[in-house]
């Protein structure tokens, strides 16, 4: 059983003006190919999740960009602990996905002033390493939210703290999107907005930072303590870069 999120119409983009679209925004930043890999996380369960919504027009315009997509649909996903040994498919499918991924993007309602436990249950379950295995780090981060009144940013400044924690680099854009419920149509398609627009920014400027940073991802989190602690002295270090 997968829990990849099938994306309709993916190729289809009503409210982007493709005459303003750079194709290719990361031209010149770096190689190319693979096309970059994205994995999307969304914060609510609902049947019209505006998270989902807003995370599905990202993954499209992430498409549009060049990049590979895969959205993580968090329905059956355990709590915390609730699992000995985190022992569940759910687990395993997302943490399998996050190490798949060079950039993630992460997009919560805004519930009581915070991101949801939704959303915090996947983080939550991306332990910083497994073994040899860092699920996070040196990935690109892009953070969104929907809030059903005014626009606020706690959610954001929330999912900004938890990437610093898990070791990505959060890029400097960041979207959010207030009284949701007025942005998406009967189809649930993003009308053209200064927020689609917003959306817009941040895919973009995601692709262009993780071809960026993909060539010097693992140096620049190689830490002198891990080196210490898994017994690796420099010199052994830069042979095996050689």
């Amino acid at each position: 059983m997968s829990r990849l999120r099938t994306l309709a119409d993916p190729d289809h983009l009503p409210a982007l003006d493709v005459r303003f679209a750079h194709r290719r925004p990361a031209a010149g930043f770096g190689p190319a190919e693979p096309p970059p890999r994205i994995l999307l996380l969304y914060g609510s369960l609902r049947e019209r999740s505006f998270s989902r919504l807003a995370v599905e027009e990202a993954a499209r315009l992430l498409r549009f960009f060049g990049a590979e997509t895969r959205i993580f649909d968090p329905s059956d996903l355990p709590l915390p602990d609730q699992v000995a040994a985190d022992d569940h498919p759910a687990v395993r499918e997302l943490r399998e996905l996050s190490q798949w991924s060079e950039g993630q993007v992460w997009c919560s309602p805004e519930r009581h002033g915070q991101i949801t436990g939704v959303m915090k249950a996947q983080i939550d379950h991306l332990p910083l390493s497994i073994g040899a295995i860092r699920p996070t780090q040196g990935r690109t981060l892009a953070v969104m939210q929907v809030s059903g009144g005014s626009q606020s940013f706690n959610a954001v400044n929330t999912l900004r703290l938890l990437g610093r924690w898990m070791r990505m680099f959060t890029i400097p854009n960041q979207s959010s999107v207030a009284k949701a419920w007025q942005e998406f149509d009967e189809a649930g398609r993003m009308k053209p907005s200064a927020y689609y627009d917003r959306i817009v920014d941040v895919m973009e400027e995601l692709v262009r930072f993780t071809v960026l940073l993909r060539p010097h991802a693992a140096p620049l989190v190689d830490r002198y303590s891990e080196r210490r602690e898994t017994d690796r002295p420099v010199s052994d270090t830069l042979l095996a870069k050689l």
